[in-house]
C-alpha cells in the first residue's frame, strides 16, 4: 500500500532523511519510533507529499507521490492524517469539522456527510458533543474528533504523527484506544509515536530511526522480544523509554 524507496531529504545543507526505505502492506500497522530529531515526522509527512523530498520514490496504492503529474490534493484525500496538534477548524462545530471535506472534496450531500459524521462520532464516543466547538473540548476529545474527521474521508491508509504527544497523560489512552480499535479492524496505519505499550499491542512491524536513517525495520516480536539483537542505539532508546 505504501512503498518508500531510498528517500533522502535536505533542509538547505542539513540532511534530515538519509536513504530511507520501508513498506507498509495493506492492513498492516507500522510504528515508527526513535529519539527526537531522528526524522520520524519528516518521513511520515513525505508519504502524502506534505514534505517534498529530493531523492528516491514513494508510491501510495501505486501512485507516485513525487511525480510531477501527481494530483497531491486528490492523493491526500485518500490518506488520513492526524497531527499532534489536532488541526481542527476552531470556528466550526465538531459536526461541521467532519462534514466539510466530505461535501467539498468527496461531493457528498450534506445529509450523507452528516450521517457519516454521526456514525464516526458514535465510534469515537463523542456523539453527545457534536454541536460543540473544538475549544470546548479536552485535548483527548479534540484528537478523537480529528481521527473521526480523517476517517470520514474513507481513507485507504492512516498516518499518525505523534498523536498523543500534546496530550495530558490521562487523555492519552482514550486516543490510543480508538487507534487500537482501528488497527484491529484492519486499517493500514503508519504511526509515529513514543507509546511503546501501544506499539507492542498493535504494531505488526516497528521501524526505528536515528539521525535520519532507518536503523531497524523488523517484526514487533523481534523488536521487543530480542533486545540483544537490536542495534546499540535502539537498545538505548528502549531502555530509556520502557523504564521511565
Amino acid at each position: 500500500m505504501i512503498d518508500i524507496k531510498h528517500i533522502s531529504k535536505w533542509y538547505g545543507s542539513t540532511q534530515v532523511l538519509d536513504d530511507c526505505s520501508t513498506q507498509v502492506a495493506s492492513g498492516e500497522v507500522v510504528v515508527v519510533c526513535g529519539p527526537s530529531g531522528s526524522g520520524k515526522s519528516t518521513l511520515i509527512k513525505t508519504v502524502n507529499g506534505l514534505e517534498p523530498f529530493q531523492k528516491g520514490e514513494i508510491f501510495v496504492d501505486g501512485v507516485s507521490v513525487g511525480a510531477a503529474g501527481t494530483n497531491l490534493p486528490k492523493l491526500r484525500a485518500r490518506i488520513g492524517m492526524v497531527f499532534q496538534s489536532f488541526e481542527l477548524f476552531p470556528h466550526l462545530s465538531v459536526n461541521q469539522n467532519l462534514e466539510l471535506a466530505q461535501v467539498k472534496v468527496l461531493g457528498r450531500s450534506t445529509e450523507e456527510a452528516r450521517e457519516r459524521a454521526g456514525s464516526l462520532l458514535d465510534r469515537v464516543g463523542l456523539r453527545a458533543h457534536q454541536d460543540k466547538f473544538p475549544g470546548q473540548l479536552s485535548g483527548g476529545q479534540q484528537q478523537r474528533v480529528a481521527i473521526a474527521r480523517a476517517l470520514a474521508m474513507d481513507p485507504i491508509a492512516m498516518l499518525f504523527d505523534e498523536p498523543t504527544s500534546a496530550l495530558d497523560p490521562e487523555m492519552v489512552n482514550e486516543v490510543l484506544d480508538v487507534m487500537v480499535d482501528l488497527a484491529r479492524e484492519g486499517m493500514t496505519m503508519m504511526v509515529v509515536t513514543h507509546e511503546m505499550g501501544f506499539a507492542r499491542k498493535v504494531a505488526d512491524r516497528v521501524v526505528f530511526m536515528d539521525a535520519g536513517k532507518i536503523v531497524e525495520d523488523c517484526s514487533n516480536e523481534e523488536f521487543f522480544g530480542n533486545m540483544e539483537a537490536r542495534s546499540e542505539r535502539a537498545q538505548h532508546f528502549l531502555s530509556k523509554i520502557l523504564h521511565h
